[in-house]
């Protein structure tokens, strides 16, 4: 039986957005991360080597709960099973994304930007949502005025959020956790600045909501 997307939140506050260019980086990458206390990793399908990166941290970081993102087609959901991705997140929200996901019995963090699709996500049985892109849609804000109508459906904000920003956010009711890319720099992954990336999870891992 698929598991509750919603158990993707136990793991800690913030969920990193990951852009990988070059496969030898996967495995060090899910290391620093986990080495910092954090767990949960999206593997953005954003470059051609994304899958061969998952496939690599499944294999080699156990410890780690390897997703993919950037998923919006359904033959993308079987070929992320097929890497060892334990869970899916899309942008936005197709019936037939969620259904190619519940056939898998892969966890899906669906997309949504407006109350439409938050609706539509919910239709489908989706509860936990990803707000993308977070800032951009309406922030703070947006996520307050959905906290009545939409009582029985929690977030994850994604999308123009930094360490700065992500306790104001973890500090709304229906906000479980978040996610973020700047815990893993373009320029920390080219150097192989593993030091630095587990620094950055580390407080992350340790964010706290906003008094």
């Amino acid at each position: 039986m698929m598991i509750d997307p919603l158990e993707l939140a136990d793991h800690g506050p913030v969920i990193p957005v990951i852009v990988l260019d070059r496969v030898e980086d996967a495995v060090p990458l899910a290391r620093a991360l986990v080495d910092g206390g954090v767990k949960v990793l999206e593997v953005t399908l954003r470059t051609p080597v994304a899958l061969p990166c998952v496939q690599a941290i499944a294999r080699e970081v156990p410890e780690a709960i390897v997703g993919v993102g950037t998923v919006r087609r359904p033959q993308e959901v079987r070929a992320a099973v097929q890497a060892g991705a334990r869970f899916a997140v899309s942008p936005g929200y197709l019936h037939e994304i969620g259904q190619a996901c519940r056939d898998a019995g892969l966890p899906l963090l669906p997309g949504v930007a407006t109350s439409s699709e938050v609706m539509a996500a919910h239709a489908d049985g989706w509860s936990f949502l990803k707000f993308f892109p977070a800032t951009a849609a309406g922030g703070l804000p947006l996520l307050k005025a959905w906290a009545s109508p939409f009582h029985d459906v929690v977030f994850c904000p994604t999308g123009g959020i930094t360490a700065q920003t992500a306790p104001q956010f973890l500090a709304l009711p229906n906000v479980k956790v978040c996610g973020g890319s700047w815990l893993t720099p373009p320029e920390a992954i080219r150097a192989g600045d593993w030091t630095r990336i587990t620094q950055l999870a580390r407080e992350a891992a340790a964010l706290r909501a906003a008094a």
